[in-house]
């Protein structure tokens, strides 16, 4: 393999690289968008939650029955769910930044990558004149 279609080879795989790359942060997008209603509609309960006595009755849909929950256990349930879920946004957050700097530092290569292969095209096709 001569060192051209050795360059060709080298910029393919880091454009299938990058892909990869691009289709991960999709993928984490989504999780975080699903996260984000979760997390809202995790705060319509506590709301809801909030304006009840204490003494008030809660039930929780197990399959197709109505059981009967303690308050003070569903509210502490849903506490726990929100900073589950908020922690979650934080990390798949942080994922979406490495995928984001990733691809920042994946595209300088592919740039660099693609003027050298230009750079022995043109000097492959001069000597081949």
């Amino acid at each position: 393999m001569n060192k051209l279609e050795t360059l060709k080879a080298k910029f393919e795989a880091d454009v299938e690289k990058m892909k990869k790359t691009e289709k991960d942060r999709e993928k984490s997008i989504g999780m975080r968008q699903q996260l984000e209603g979760q997390l809202t509609e995790n705060n319509l309960v506590k709301a809801e939650f909030d304006l009840l006595e204490d003494d008030a009755k809660v039930f929780k849909l197990i399959g197709p029955v109505l059981v009967k929950q303690d308050l003070t256990e569903a509210r502490q349930n849903v506490q726990k769910r929100l900073e589950y879920i908020t922690a979650e946004i934080k990390r798949v957050e942080g994922m979406i930044g490495d995928f984001d700097k990733q691809i920042k530092e994946q595209t300088e290569g592919l740039t660099k990558s693609q003027a050298t292969l230009k750079q022995q095209l043109a000097i492959h096709h001069a000597q081949s004149k």
